[in-house]
């Protein structure tokens, strides 16, 4: 069975993004887009929200084409085109669309049919929204959470609406030159 990670990046006090979406405070460089290269060349699914779908479509397919392309931007835009993508939205149709699937309806449903498969594992980038429905309903096997050294105070919270308690197990920690530590849990299920 393909497990679903999740990967976010969060303050210190537990936000995703700042009240109006801002993600200013992230950070991110080569060191650390090399060590998710080493999760992403395991994935062969990409799972996102309508919106950030949205944002990485407009991006990632010519982002190796750029003249300033870096190193990772490469990397990733020749990843991103050649892994189907799973998009979770009510208002998007897959026709056009290549080598995705949305899904609108029946999530968990869908999204274990989709865990059978065989195949890698499937990784979903950011979408907060759409992490929300899936942690409601026990989807996500694994977390990887890149806890930033900044608190914001208030944004959009990384858990939302947790109703039952899901017991975590930490499989590895990373900590990044520059403050960043990255979390790696399993959940009980899956450990």
């Amino acid at each position: 069975m393909r497990n679903l990670i999740f990967f976010m990046h969060t303050s210190l006090d537990g936000f995703v993004a700042g009240l109006k979406g801002e993600m200013n405070w992230i950070h991110v460089d080569e060191e650390i887009f090399d060590f998710v290269a080493t999760v992403t060349d395991k994935a062969d699914t990409a799972l996102y929200g309508r919106v950030t779908y949205e944002m990485m479509q407009s991006y990632w397919p010519t982002a190796a084409e750029q003249p300033n392309a870096s190193k990772h931007d490469k990397e990733h835009s020749a990843w991103y085109k050649k892994v189907s993508k799973i998009v979770l939205s009510k208002t998007i149709s897959e026709k056009g669309l290549e080598n995705t699937i949305v899904i609108s309806d029946q999530l968990a449903d869908n999204i274990n049919k989709i865990k059978k498969q065989d195949g890698k594992n499937i990784l979903i980038f950011g979408s907060p929204s759409a992490s929300h429905s899936l942690m409601s309903h026990g989807l996500i096997d694994e977390f990887w959470l890149f806890v930033n050294p900044v608190l914001l105070g208030k944004g959009m919270p990384l858990f939302k609406d947790v109703t039952e308690t899901t017991k975590l197990k930490l499989i590895e920690t990373k900590t990044f030159s520059r403050g960043v530590i990255a979390l790696h849990y399993g959940t009980k299920r899956n450990s």
